[in-house]
Order: structure tokens, then sequence, then C-alpha cells
């Protein structure tokens, strides 16, 4: 049975080989280790190893394990659909969300963030493949939307997040980050400079395109429980 640090180090291993393939400079692509589901002893196990940013998809699950790893300086980024009676707690506890898909959530974090705390790192998540099941502005939204999110002044608009249909054939893979990056430096904004893309399947493939952070889970945890 593989332990975490194995697979801790072959998820480094794969992503150093992506960013050599894909000519991008060592280090040029962040971790961001999804661990919905997972115990804190599992988070700290790979906080030990050198991980520092952690992503999570559920509030109170998140809420509970910061509780219990508040000793660990880790940088909390929430990944998951948000609710409007959730943008509070998010506000207040994470350094980073990715999944702000319309303005009113977006205006909720920004009233909600603590004048104590740093502005709240954001990305805008894009339904890049039009899929009706996934959450995200089309990218015909995109410019709208920078433009009013950069006005609230608790945030910081860092970049987007896109989750794509799934694609076995690489160019296929290619294909939606790199009409998504494209839309985004076209807009002329230096402050985007984070691209939330590719996840195990098509690392390759986002790195390729642009990708300065991508989310790993299940490669780096293993399974998670079965629903």
């Amino acid at each position: 049975m593989v332990s975490i640090a194995g697979r801790f180090a072959a998820v480094r291993a794969q992503l150093r080989d992506a960013e050599n393939a894909a000519g991008r400079l060592p280090g040029s692509v962040q971790l961001l280790a999804v661990s919905k589901t997972k115990p804190a002893a599992d988070l700290a196990a790979v906080y030990r190893l050198g991980q520092r940013h952690f992503g999570e998809n559920y509030l109170q699950e998140a809420l509970k394990k910061q509780q219990q790893l508040a000793a660990f300086d880790i940088s909390w980024h929430f990944i998951g659909p948000i609710q409007s009676n959730k943008t509070r707690p998010i506000a207040e506890n994470f350094a980073w969300v990715h999944s702000v898909d319309r303005l009113k959530i977006a205006e909720r974090l920004s009233e909600q963030r603590p004048d104590h705390l740093p502005p709240l790192n954001i990305c805008l998540q894009v339904n890049i493949s039009d899929e009706a099941t996934k959450s995200g502005i089309s990218l015909a939204e995109l410019p709208d939307l920078v433009r009013q999110v950069e006005q609230l002044p608790r945030l910081r608009l860092r970049g987007v997040m896109a989750i794509p249909e799934p694609a076995a054939d690489f160019e296929a893979q290619r294909i939606p980050y790199r009409r998504l990056y494209q839309a985004a430096t076209a807009l002329h904004r230096p402050q985007l400079d984070t691209f939330s893309f590719g996840m195990s399947g098509d690392l390759l493939a986002a790195v390729t395109e642009g990708a300065t952070l991508v989310r790993i889970g299940t490669a780096l945890f293993g399974a998670r429980p079965s629903q």
C-alpha cells in the first residue's frame, strides 16, 4: 500500500515532469492539495512533507479541520460551490476562493471580509465547456465580471478557475484551457496572475496551456470513501 509520502513524491515528480515537458520554469506551477473528505491527520502528514496550500469543497468539514490544524501555517482555499448564506464564514476563514461565479457572491465576500485580514484572493469560475451541470460564468461574461469584481474593496482578483468537460485525448484537453487563458490575458490585467487549471487526468495539458495552480486530490491522498 502506497504511503502518503510516496504519493506526495510521485505527484511532485509528475508536476516537475509536466513543467519540463511544457517548457515551463521549475516551480512555476503550484500544487493545491484537494483534501475534501480526508481527515485532519492526512493533511498534517502532507503539511510535514512541505505542502502549504489545501483546497476544501465543503464548508463545515473545512471549518472543523481548520480548528484541528490551527497550529499549522496553512493557506486555505475554498474551491466548492458557494451559497449566499455561506459567504460570511468563507470570507472570515479562507485566504483564497476559486469558485466565484456571480457578482452577488463577490459583493458579499467583500462586505464580510474582516478588516484585520488581508484582501481575500479571488478566482472567477468559468464554465468553459458550457456544461449544464457545472457552475461558472460563460466566457462571454468574463470581461464584465472582472470589471465589477476588481472594484470591490476587500477582494483581490487574482485569476480564473475552470473544470472542463473530460477528454481523453491530450490535444482535446488543451483546447478549453487555451481558450480561457487567451481570453483572460486579452483583458490586459496584470493582477490576473493565477490560472487554477488541471487535475490528475489532464495535468500536462493544463500546465502546457498556462496553469499556475493545479488541484490534486485522489492521486495525493488516495481514493475517497464511496458515497
